[in-house]
């Protein structure tokens, strides 16, 4: 199924609707910082297939071929999408019964996004999420850069995006901004009550176990999984797909 597109605050987005079994709640992907919808690949057609669960996936404002990024991000541009921007999302496509699925930031997105959703969340999945801000988070963000610009990312992220500079930069800014450092959401935590999954990679350049640790401690009022996986950078579903996509599967039956 091709993209569509929403309006969404007065912006265009770019989104897909994949349609699953009566009364299942949908599964909304939220991407990484320079992910986009095409750059899940066919994670939202396997979902659908071993889940039954109708899928729903958009690139953010800024990313993908969603309306490009017209002024510099600012430290709360998380917090802007999970309290603004999804809950607009699910409205938009009358979902009102949802599981989140984020990578990155869209797994920190997630996160914040849970007491906005209130009943109509029934769990989260959290891919290399972020609540705090390591120093091996910010060297690798400034290691991108470098790959960006005399590398070859830029190029490889071109077919992906409308703006690839735009979209980049967005991201790149703001988290090498000084004013990002205290970025910090683990007093949100503890106001969580669904079950949670956690999948990092062992390998993980951007962010280390002490953001599952982070999350298991703050979280008290959930029930909450981990999953580390051997050989596996910062995109499990990518790096280790069969056993991403099967935790994910038992998962979310398991909150069925």
């Amino acid at each position: 199924m091709n993209p569509s597109t929403i309006i969404v605050a007065g912006r265009q987005l770019e989104a897909q609707y994949l349609t699953g079994e009566p009364g299942y709640p949908a599964l909304v992907l939220l991407h990484e910082g320079l992910g986009s919808i095409a750059l899940w690949k066919n994670v939202p057609q396997e979902l659908v297939r071993r889940t039954g669960c109708p899928v729903l996936a958009y690139s953010r404002y800024g990313n993908g071929f969603s309306d490009i990024l017209q002024e510099p991000r600012r430290p709360s541009y998380m917090h802007d999408e999970a309290l603004a921007s999804l809950p607009a999302v699910l409205e938009a496509f009358g979902v009102d019964d949802v599981l989140l699925i984020g990578h990155s930031d869209g797994a920190s997105i997630a996160l914040i996004s849970a007491g906005k959703i209130g009943a109509r969340l029934r769990g989260i999945v959290a891919e290399a999420p972020h609540v705090f801000v390591e120093q091996l988070s910010v060297e690798s963000i400034a290691r991108a850069k470098f790959a960006f610009e005399a590398g070859n990312l830029r190029e490889r992220m071109a077919p992906y995006h409308q703006d690839v500079d735009r979209t980049f930069y967005g991201w790149n800014d703001i988290w090498l901004d000084a004013a990002f450092r205290d970025w910090d959401i683990r007093d949100l935590l503890a106001a969580i009550d669904v079950p949670m999954l956690l999948i990092q990679g062992s390998d993980d350049e951007y962010g280390t176990p002490a953001q599952l640790d982070a999350i298991r401690n703050g979280a008290r009022n959930a029930r909450v999984d981990t999953l580390l996986l051997a050989q596996c950078g910062h995109a499990p579903h990518r790096d280790r797909p069969q056993m991403t996509l099967d935790a994910v599967a038992a998962f979310v039956k398991s909150v069925l």
